[in-house]
């Protein structure tokens, strides 16, 4: 039987660094902001324009169209509301990737 020299089997310590409290410089700890309402319902207008438009290249099909009429009053508030979501999307991924203080 084969006998394993003490000095072999002592592992190296690594420290955690999620654990450590440092803040900044490479071991800086990013804790995440939860989305608000106010943030998830842009990003729903989003995907729900992305799609619409996917539908526009794919198959010529304009679903806001076709549920509210062409050029409508309510669509035309969709399509602003599907802009003004992307607009908003452009300043919170800005602000999700500002490094931490």
């Amino acid at each position: 039987m084969a006998t394993m020299n003490p000095n072999m089997s002592e592992r190296r310590h690594i420290p955690d660094r999620r654990a450590s409290g440092h803040h900044g410089g490479a071991n800086a700890v990013i804790t995440a902001k939860r989305m608000t309402a106010a943030d998830w319902i842009p990003m729903l207008l989003l995907a729900i324009g992305g799609i619409n438009w996917g539908l526009v290249g794919l198959f010529n099909f304009d679903l806001v169209a076709t549920l509210f009429g062409e050029m409508t009053g309510l669509s035309r508030i969709i399509y602003i509301a599907v802009g003004l979501s992307a607009l908003y999307s452009l300043y919170l991924s800005s602000r999700m990737s500002r490094k931490p203080h």
